[in-house]
């Protein structure tokens, strides 16, 4: 039985959205316990017109809330009963396997590092998550997404170990193929940063290292994990969202110009459909928190339920394969063999 803390009042809805998912995942998995943690009545208000298996789902109350706006400092000192610190503390104390919040990304980091601490030899913990790729049948993961705005190129080194196993456990991947992004495919380029974690990299044997990747090839399917500082990456994870979106709009505004775009779309809505699902932003909605002593999922704070149930999905996974723990092996070999702790 895997049990699930839920932080019940995280992201732009709360209950609205968090307990809906909750009981689709209790549908689909029947080994699955979930604990909902948040504002008792409003959640029992939304319950209300929901049936579900009440041996398998909790409330535990929590009196306060951690604000979308509101600065990690604060409510790292503040919110000590806030819903995303109890969800978290439940991982702590082995009540719960992984917890789930679409809070405040920069207070869930911070409380999620300040409560469970990092795993021996990481320096910083990391977001990563998946995306699809021109192969329908294959994912890229991408770290890290905005945890760290300036990395070295140990803790670079550092993610390359955390993401090879995500990838691996998650994703099902023998051996992942792990690039470094960066301005071009040349040896030559980059900053000494990336220059100096590509030589790290190459010189050692625990990882699967490819090579340099420009961000144009990040979805063309060679990749298995691309690799690059948090700015960096969250820079990359906000323009491929507004792509998408940009994308999204202009397919319907040339479809809907007049009578006869409106019947051509109507030729080809099976194909649009398989189109939007593939880029449903809803089946990749899921962060892990990386390189943390216990499992924290990120879920988009915007995200409707079917978003969040995913989510839901990733930290089941997460638990169930015991990331933490394959992570802290895979570590502690690199740290032993090639690279010395610490920046």
């Amino acid at each position: 039985m895997i049990t699930i803390a839920i932080d019940a009042m995280g992201g732009d809805f709360g209950p609205p959205v968090t307990v809906p998912a909750a009981i689709e995942a209790l549908a689909q998995h029947l080994d699955l316990r979930l604990i909902l943690i948040g504002d008792e009545t409003q959640i029992k208000d939304v319950l209300k017109s929901h049936a579900y298996d009440k041996n398998r789902l909790t409330i535990q109350h929590a009196s306060q809330r951690v604000e979308m706006d509101e600065l990690p400092s604060q409510a790292l000192r503040t919110k000590k009963d806030s819903s995303m610190r109890v969800a978290i503390n439940l991982v702590k104390e082995g009540n719960a396997q992984a917890c789930v919040s679409a809070g405040n990304t920069g207070a869930l980091m911070a409380t999620a590092r300040f409560v469970l601490k990092t795993l021996p030899g990481i320096d910083r913990p990391a977001i990563i998550s998946a995306f699809p790729t021109m192969d329908p049948n294959k994912n890229v993961w991408l770290l890290d997404l905005g945890a760290n705005v300036d990395s070295s190129a140990e803790t670079l080194v550092q993610f390359a170990v955390m993401g090879s196993v995500l990838a691996s456990v998650i994703g099902n991947l023998p051996r992942p193929k792990v690039y470094l992004l960066n301005i071009g495919e040349e040896e030559i380029k980059g900053n000494e940063q990336v220059k100096r974690t590509a030589q790290l990299l190459t010189d050692s044997n625990s990882i699967n290292y490819a090579g340099y990747i420009e961000a144009d090839t990040i979805y063309k399917g060679e990749a298995d994990v691309v690799v690059c500082d948090g700015f960096v990456g969250n820079v990359t994870l906000k323009t491929t969202e507004g792509v998408a979106i940009f994308i999204g709009k202009m397919i319907k505004e040339a479809f809907m110009r007049n009578w006869v775009t409106k019947l051509a779309g109507l030729m080809v809505k099976p194909i649009l459909k398989t189109f939007i699902y593939r880029l449903d932003p809803a089946r990749y909605n899921g962060a892990t928190f990386i390189g943390l002593k216990g499992t924290v999922i990120k879920s988009h704070g915007g995200t409707k339920a079917k978003g969040f149930a995913h989510a839901i999905e990733v930290a089941i996974v997460s638990a169930e394969r015991n990331v933490p723990d394959r992570i802290q092996h895979e570590v502690e070999h690199l740290l032993k063999s090639s690279l010395p702790p610490g920046e």
